[in-house]
């Protein structure tokens, strides 16, 4: 049974002397409660003590003693070598006392620094998370008597004193904490990664909203999805994440030294693209849609700078926020991402609408917008330098010494990936997101050809951005309060029902025009649908930051960061694929040919053939024909997703989730229990 230090003895192996036969243990349950009897060769933890001869002197800052090593007893021993164990120096008079019958002992918690797991009652790990937090830390051999580059690396920290005397081991439990109620150093913290996060969102914001709705004119559903494969390097970070996490300079720190350069060549990369971005568009639906794949290749370049600082960021939440307060970091990730995606998203497109521009800021109409996509490229190019110059010269990072290198990273990521309940988690993440696929990438482009203006469409996201701020927030508090992957799991079918509402609110589209009621239906089922998908988000990555060992935290929280990005970006190519492969539509020829062919854009159409595709339908109207759909393969594909997600959910994702979530936190360690 566990004792004040850790050693393990079997109840009624060890017999006392017979005068001390009923005697109490040090810490002996009786029905009249718990009592502490004293003991002269054990005592409390914080006292000056002596366990064996050698380390008679108590710890001192200006001399370092050998660590004492654990009072280990042979449990096969006889009573009577027991009885004849030498007697404490502090007391010769008084032997080690112990009850025949005695319960288990509780664990009486030391002053000195240590590791341990949320306990149970038995003194043991408890099976679940639900309640406590795990005392992580970054080397979990640090006690081993043999674990000298350990101890060097503990030594090397520029924070290593011996003149203070050693914290308590922090505890944690899940409970709501505000923002406000942060410790300062944790509430700067918390606002630096909001920022962080922050600039990520801006070119993602662009990449997966604004830009593809920019090329909606002129290109199909299946180009794209083309053009969606510019998201892929979140997808793929995990190859190069070990890198990440273990080549840096000292000099800067572990995590600035990827944040610093990645954000300059992101700054320098956005304003090359603002002064070319329209000859680029341009060229990308030129010749049937043939230039997307070279306009897709410069915007994989920029998201693969943001995945990479992603990785650092990631990274350094682990350690820039306290051990109670860690579930911040998912916020501050949600905050960030969300308002730079807004910002990006929202902001950018209702500026760049003309109608929009000239109903609230013009007298004189134009046709262009307030804002250009070249424009704010330059903009967004500017404001990432002048941060990360902020971050050079005022953010100061905590340096260490020790360094692993890359194939220790990439063993220790392989080492996790052989973990069975994390290769678990990875077939949840693959196959999580596919009931949502056509609700996420196709209902607010159907919504364009049904006839929803852009404007319309800038206002409804406007509207649904403070819901979507404030629900991230509470969602992490949430996340803190109760179990995560249950959080997680009530999220999950509120946007299977998310998606079934969506394909409705398409469904009744006026034929008369987008009215009033129609677009308070689409902002409510547009902040619903928000609102599932922020609180899945939050959840998921409030658990990945619990069960994350700082050890190899930029690895770890990467590669499940990855699978998770990997689940949402891998099934959209195909999805929109099938939207077109499942649509049927025919461009019939004008009755009555137009008088002035002059005027038409294009060819006059004079036989029929399928106007699926978006270069097949422009052709059909730039010639005076009409493009009737009979068939829309938007329909059929969201059906086909919601059931996948259905029996997916049931049949696999929430009995796996709520196992994952009743894991101890050991079993996601590389090392054994008996080394944390």
């Amino acid at each position: 049974m566990p004792t004040a230090f850790g050693d393990t003895f079997i109840p009624n192996s060890v017999r006392p002397p017979p005068e001390q036969e009923n005697a109490l243990l040090p810490y002996h349950s009786s029905s009249q409660g718990t009592e502490l009897q004293d003991l002269p060769h054990i005592t409390e933890p914080n006292q000056d003590h002596t366990l064996l001869a050698d380390t008679s002197q108590a710890f001192s800052s200006d001399r370092i003693k050998p660590k004492p090593p654990p009072l280990q007893l042979d449990i096969d021993r006889s009573s009577a070598e027991i009885e004849n164990l030498p007697p404490s120096p502090a007391s010769s008079s008084n032997s080690l006392q112990m009850g025949r019958n005695s319960e288990k002992p509780r664990r009486q918690q030391s002053d000195r620094p240590s590791s341990t797991f949320a306990r149970g009652q038995n003194g043991h790990a408890s099976g679940s998370m639900d309640s406590h937090l795990e005392l992580r830390r970054k080397h979990p051999s640090l006690d081993s008597p043999t674990s000298a580059s350990q101890t060097a690396h503990l030594m090397g920290r520029e924070d290593f004193s011996l003149d203070e005397k050693p914290p308590l081991t922090p505890t944690s439990s899940d409970t709501d904490t505000s923002f406000f109620d942060l410790p300062r150093q944790d509430r700067r913290n918390f606002l630096l990664l909001v920022l962080l996060y922050f600039l990520q969102g801006i070119p993602m914001g662009l990449a997966t909203g604004s830009v593809p709705f920019l090329l909606k004119s002129h290109l199909s559903y299946g180009q794209i999805g083309v053009f969606s494969l510019a998201s892929y390097p979140y997808s793929l970070k995990l190859l190069w994440s070990p890198i990440v996490d273990a080549v840096w300079s000292p000099r800067l720190g572990r995590r600035k030294s990827w944040i610093l350069p990645i954000q300059t060549c992101s700054g320098l990369g956005m304003i090359y693209l603002g002064g070319r971005i329209k000859d680029m568009m341009v060229s990308a639906g030129a010749n049937d849609g043939s230039g997307v794949w070279s306009f897709t290749g410069w915007w994989f370049f920029l998201v693969f700078l943001c995945a990479t600082q992603d990785i650092a960021v990631d990274g350094w939440a682990l350690t820039l926020l306290s051990l109670p307060n860690i579930s911040y970091a998912s916020t501050a990730q949600t905050v960030g991402l969300t308002a730079g995606h807004f910002l990006s998203y929202t902001v950018f497109l209702a500026f760049n609408s003309p109608d929009f521009a000239n109903r609230w800021f013009r007298s004189t109409p134009s046709e262009v917008g307030v804002m250009t996509l070249s424009g704010y490229l330059t903009f967004a190019g500017w404001a990432y330098l002048i941060v990360t110059a902020g971050l050079a010269m005022l953010k100061r990072e905590e340096k260490t010494k020790e360094k692993d290198s890359v194939m220790e990273v990439y063993r220790s990521m392989f080492g996790i990936l052989k973990l069975k309940n994390v290769q678990s988690i990875i077939i949840v993440h693959l196959i999580a997101k596919i009931g949502f696929q056509a609700n996420d990438g196709v209902t607010n482009l159907k919504l364009l050809d049904k006839g929803f203006s852009q404007e319309d469409l800038a206002l409804t996201v406007l509207i649904d951005f403070p819901f979507e701020i404030s629900l991230g927030y509470y969602a992490g508090r949430w996340s803190t309060a109760y179990p995560a992957m249950h959080v997680w799991c009530w999220a999950f079918i509120g946007r299977l029902i998310a998606a079934v509402i969506a394909q409705g609110v398409v469904m009744i589209f006026p034929k008369d025009g987008v009215q009033t009621w129609y677009l308070l239906t689409v902002i409510m089922s547009h902040i619903f649908s928000t609102f599932t998908n922020t609180v899945m988000f939050v959840a998921i990555s409030a658990f990945h930051a619990k069960i994350s060992d700082p050890l190899i935290g930029g690895t770890y929280m990467t590669l499940l960061a990855t699978v998770s990005n990997l689940g949402g970006t891998f099934p959209r190519f195909f999805i929109l694929k099938l939207v077109d492969y499942f649509t049927l539509a025919t461009c019939h020829p004008p009755v009555e040919p137009p008088k002035d062919l002059s005027a038409l854009k294009g060819d006059l159409i004079t036989t029929p053939f399928s106007c699926a595709l978006e270069a097949q339908k422009h052709r059909c109207v730039d010639g005076a024909g009409s493009c009737d759909i009979y068939r829309d393969g938007y329909y059929i594909t969201n059906v086909i997703c919601v059931v996948i997600g259905v029996v997916t959910f049931w049949g696999y994702i929430r009995p796996a989730a709520m196992k994952l979530q009743g894991l101890p936190l050991r079993a996601w360690r590389l090392v054994g229990p008996d080394e944390i």
